[in-house]
């Protein structure tokens, strides 16, 4: 393999619990709601394009008021992360620094943008991702993306790593075999992945 494409959250980090300050701080200042958000229920979602996310999230308002609140939490993500800056999965820095070695390493996610610069700021793993897109970026999703970030650095062969159901079923339709975090957010039947890690770092031990 020549390439290794990876998913954010559930994969590298779990940012939810940040992620859903930031959107309570949006919600309390520009709505009249009691709703309010966890990181418990932004897992179940996360992975999803984002108007799919704020569609489960905010089911119950007309589709202008949803878009304007959810661009408000939109504004408010990345700022909120780099002040309190969620830490990586145990193990991930040192990893992608010894895959850097012997393979491009890639991110492609359906988050907003931002969001992916926001991770290799906080992080400091810039330097080992070769390139990466979400949908702000192309217009397109991320079976579309994965597709994208091949076919623009010359790459023919890779795998994905990823944590969902969604994160597999874009491989499928991207012609990838998958790489299942199965510490991450989601569940994929074992007979779907071509391997599972239990942790970040199990990355090294395989052959690819």
């Amino acid at each position: 393999m020549k390439a290794l494409i990876f998913d954010v959250d559930g994969t590298l980090w779990d940012s939810t619990e940040v992620v859903a300050q930031a959107w309570n701080a949006a919600l309390e200042e520009y709505t009249d709601w009691d709703l309010r958000v966890n990181g418990e229920l932004l897992k179940k979602h996360f992975g999803k394009p984002m108007s799919e996310i704020a569609k489960a999230v905010f089911p119950d308002c007309s589709d202008e008021e949803r878009d304007h609140v959810s661009e408000k939490c939109m504004d408010n993500q990345n700022p909120w992360l780099l002040k309190y800056k969620p830490a990586l999965y145990d193990g991930v820095t040192e990893t992608l620094k010894e895959l850097y070695k012997q393979y491009n390493l890639f991110i492609v996610s359906n988050c907003h943008s931002g969001y992916i610069e926001t991770l290799m700021d906080i992080s400091g793993i810039r330097e080992y991702i070769t390139d990466f897109t979400c949908p702000p970026y192309t217009g397109k999703y991320k079976a579309d993306n994965i597709r994208l970030i091949m076919e623009r650095n010359g790459i023919e062969d890779a795998m994905y790593v990823g944590d969902t159901i969604m994160d597999y079923n874009a491989c499928s339709r991207a012609g990838v075999p998958f790489i299942f975090c199965r510490y991450g957010f989601g569940d994929v039947p074992e007979e779907k992945c071509s391997y599972i890690i239990n942790s970040f770092s199990e990355l090294l031990g395989i052959k690819y």
